[in-house]
């Protein structure tokens, strides 16, 4: 065979090879899914939104992260909280930088997308935003805190299941290595008892709690589990301390720190010993979470103990308003 024939035929089995190629779903070289799940971002008023949308939208994303891209956000986001509004102009650089293209209306961003965060800082127009996706039938994260107050709660999650859309939401701290391993790997053997901490930073708002002491009490909730029927609560120039009575007798203790500064954890007291939860650990482990939910469409929490949760800081605000009284908690659905 002549040079130049030998030439013409690598040149033409290299171009057919690409072709093959190109027509896989995913690529081979930089390993990015090339119709990848489009998300989009509801609320710039929120550090999370620039770190997700940093985790996601990667060069070289963790295998459990591939195959998606933020592409598009919705700033607003509160108006009327300044610690929040503040924030936006620079987050809308920071997402822009990654990508992300800046939309002027919910309905215009739903447009654009397949499933949601709904990062909205301000837990007050979440009921209002929320009923916009599930009209649009997207799957949506909600991050905390889910609602300003109990019963909107209760509506987002019963209008989500009315639509038949998935969705699901929680602190970060619920994904924290250790306070995941006593839920799911049985790490102290059977809880008997959890001291859960946090910041506790209060916005008038909002109730006390649902604000910044949600990160405590979801560390609570995750190392008892739920079953808790009653609350009291003690207040002081520096904390705000709910103690509640699970159902089957044990004792769970949530301390929310309003002034020094304060990590996230607590201790697990368990059959088999003791485990200390902290400090914080970043985002990732629940975008990794956020990412399988999107895939599957199944909340990895139950609703049930989620509302239980907003209920549990509900009854704290009450318990307060009545100098510490017991509080019992219900929890509809």
């Amino acid at each position: 065979m002549n040079p130049s024939r030998r030439s013409f035929i690598k040149k033409t089995t290299a171009l057919s090879a690409a072709a093959s190629l190109s027509s896989l779903p995913f690529s081979l070289l930089g390993n990015t899914q090339i119709n990848p799940i489009k998300i989009g971002i509801i609320g710039l008023d929120t550090s999370h939104a620039p770190a997700f949308t940093k985790l996601f939208n990667a060069e070289n994303p963790k295998p459990e992260l591939a195959g998606f891209r933020v592409v598009a956000a919705y700033p607003y986001g509160s108006r009327d909280i300044k610690s929040s509004m503040d924030r936006i102009p620079g987050y809308i650089d920071q997402v822009k930088e990654q990508g992300v293209e800046i939309v002027d209306s919910i309905e215009a961003l739903l447009q654009k997308v397949d499933v949601v965060l709904l990062e909205t800082n301000d837990g007050k127009p979440h009921l209002e935003q929320a009923r916009a996706v599930f009209k649009a039938k997207k799957p949506v994260f909600i991050d905390k805190p889910v609602a300003v107050s109990f019963a909107d709660a209760v509506k987002i999650y019963q209008e989500a299941e009315a639509a038949g859309v998935p969705m699901f939401s929680c602190s970060s701290l619920r994904y924290q290595k250790n306070v995941h391993a006593v839920r799911h790997e049985n790490k102290v053997g059977k809880v008997l008892a959890c001291d859960a901490f946090s910041p506790a930073t209060l916005e008038p708002s909002h109730p006390d709690l649902f604000w910044y002491g949600i990160h405590g009490v979801e560390i609570l909730f995750t190392a008892m589990g739920p079953g808790c029927e009653s609350v009291t609560r003690f207040s002081t120039p520096d904390a705000e301390v709910v103690v509640g009575t699970w159902k089957d007798g044990r004792i769970g203790t949530f301390r929310g720190m309003l002034s020094g500064k304060h990590d996230y954890g607590g201790t697990a007291f368990g059959t088999d010993g003791n485990l200390f939860f902290g400090p914080f650990e970043g985002y990732e482990p629940l975008v990794v979470q956020i990412a399988e939910f999107f895939r599957t469409k199944k909340s990895p929490i139950d609703s049930r103990e989620t509302l239980e949760i907003y209920a549990f800081m509900e009854a704290a605000d009450e318990s307060k308003r009545r100098g510490g009284a017991k509080v019992n908690l219900e929890v509809p659905m």
